[in-house]
């Protein structure tokens, strides 16, 4: 017997989901707990398994579709059984069918000539007639409905004298269209844009849209972190731990955020409010083959270094495999977005909204500088912040970007607590 399946709530405040991909065909046979449909929220991707052994009867949201909590996406009966067949629409009962009004007798307007409008609407016989008689039948105005045309409507166009050809004006050049840009077939490929690139686009829209950023770009000498990272990695392997440079930023971050609290908060739109956190979960950017996604480190002040580098690696992975929880991308207040040896100079990253700030973490690189009226190698870097002018002012900006270096440039002072 056919099951209605019905899009479940995935979670807190989620009333809709997108349907991006269907993991199963109609007709085929699928067990419990085989996964059927990937969903996309505002908040997560989800796959969603089976509850029943059978079979797929019928798939009824398309791939891109955004169906609401409790709708049904699927019918699934049992093994063998085929789906219930499709009843169409018809008017109630109780409506009469009232029969159309008689046309009214008038006699057939006489045939004329048009200017070519595309196919013309006619039947086949009369198409037959207007090749016999050399009539260009897409030039006859028909006199049948919706404009058909009839064979008398052919004849008197056989019959009716050829109309004179006004002649051409002449057209400058400048009166003269563009020409149409002509793109060979099969050059162009048109992507739908759905799941995880729709929500990145619609929240990188309204965060360019609501917040007044600014950015701000400083240099980091990272030369003892550098050295600090390649000692602690052997011990990093031992722990089976992967120690990326992520760690100890996230702990200069949070050093300045608690130096510049204003910086750790939200911006309430609707009620005019700034949002100042007590707390610090730090977004981590995390690139997947979908696109951006922020994973988030929930009470990243409390944990170590090494805590920090697992945590930040099971959130990763889990983005990339699609294995994120509900909690896993909710409650961030800063981020951090890094592309690692790609990440180039600087750019001008985008403020994950409703926060008011975001820091782009670039490639650390042997470059000269002046060191004591010297020129010395040293590992440098370069931080790019964004701020929401309407929160940050300026040189509060300045300040919090430079507190980060202080730290970054001193990675002893992790380890220290100087409050």
């Amino acid at each position: 017997m056919a099951r209605e399946f019905k899009l479940p709530d995935i979670g807190e405040g989620v009333h809709e989901g997108e349907i991006v991909k269907w993991l199963v065909k109609e007709g085929a046979p699928i067990k419990e707990n085989d996964l059927m449909v990937e969903v996309m929220t505002d908040k997560v991707t989800v796959q969603i398994p089976s509850p029943v052994t059978g079979s797929v009867l019928r798939l009824l949201a398309k791939e891109g579709e955004t169906v609401k909590v409790g709708t049904t996406i699927v019918l699934l009966g049992e093994a063998g059984e085929t789906a219930p067949p499709v009843v169409p629409a018809v008017a109630p009962s109780h409506v009469a069918t009232l029969p159309a009004p008689p046309a009214p007798t008038v006699a057939p307007p006489p045939p004329s000539m048009a200017a070519p409008r595309g196919p013309a609407l006619a039947a086949p016989a009369v198409r037959k007639l207007a090749r016999e008689l050399d009539v260009n039948i897409d030039a006859v105005r028909g006199s049948g409905p919706s404009g058909r045309v009839m064979e008398e409507d052919v004849r008197a166009a056989k019959s009716a004298p050829t109309p004179a050809v006004a002649p051409r004006p002449a057209v400058s050049i400048e009166e003269l269209p563009p020409p149409r840009a002509h793109t060979p077939a099969g050059l162009e490929e048109r992507i739908p844009i759905h799941g995880l690139r729709k929500r990145i686009a619609e929240k990188m829209a309204k965060s360019h849209a609501t917040a007044a950023p600014f950015t701000y770009v400083e240099e980091v000498d990272m030369t003892q972190l550098v050295h600090l990272r390649d000692r602690l990695k052997e011990v990093g392997d031992r722990k089976g731990t992967k120690l990326t440079y992520l760690p100890f930023i996230v702990k200069a971050l949070i050093a300045a955020l608690k130096e510049y609290p204003t910086l750790n908060a939200s911006m309430d739109d609707e009620k005019q409010e700034i949002v100042v956190k007590r707390y610090f979960n730090i977004g981590i950017a995390t690139a997947t083959e979908e696109g951006l996604t922020v994973t988030v480190v929930h009470d990243a002040d409390k944990k170590d270094i090494w805590a920090l580098a697992k945590e930040i690696d099971r959130l990763a992975v889990a983005a990339r495999e699609k294995k994120l929880a509900l909690q896993d991308i909710q409650g961030g207040t800063f981020t951090i977005t890094s592309l690692g040896k790609e990440g180039g100079t600087f750019a001008t990253p985008i403020i994950n909204w409703p926060e008011v700030g975001i820091i782009g973490v670039h490639k650390i690189e042997k470059r000269p500088v002046v060191r004591n009226d010297a020129v010395v190698v040293r590992e440098m870097m370069y931080l790019s912040c964004t701020f929401d002018h309407r929160v940050i002012d300026g040189h509060v900006g300045a300040a919090f970007v430079q507190a980060i270096v202080k730290h970054l440039e001193h990675p002893a002072l992790q380890f220290v607590d100087i409050e």
